[in-house]
């Protein structure tokens, strides 16, 4: 099923509000290290998106990288640490996980 999943970055960044990272509100202010990145399943909803996260999350765990699966905007989201994003792209793709990008045209 990996080989089969897309995933996009949602674009603002977010926060834990919790010590114990339980809950994520959107963050408007200065860039962070410490900022997190949501990444949602867009090949896949429902049941199967949570299942296909959850293998993300632990293939991202064999290189280091924590992650958190949780809810946001109603839609399950893995939720990296930005500093990660480099490594897990890279993770994700070798894969076969496609990564959705977003463009700008003129």
């Amino acid at each position: 099923m990996l080989q089969l999943s897309i995933v996009h970055r949602l674009p603002q960044r977010f926060r834990w509000v919790s010590d114990h990272h339980s809950a994520i509100e959107a963050d408007d202010g200065v860039t962070d290290e410490q900022d997190i990145i949501a990444l949602r399943l867009i090949s896949h909803d429902g049941h199967p998106a949570w299942e296909i996260l959850h293998q993300l999350k632990e293939v991202l765990a064999a290189i280091q990288v924590d992650g958190k699966v949780a809810e946001c905007e109603g839609q399950p989201c893995l939720f990296i640490q930005r500093s990660d994003e480099s490594a897990t792209n890279c993770c994700l793709k070798n894969q076969g996980v496609a990564i959705a990008e977003t463009f700008h045209g003129h």
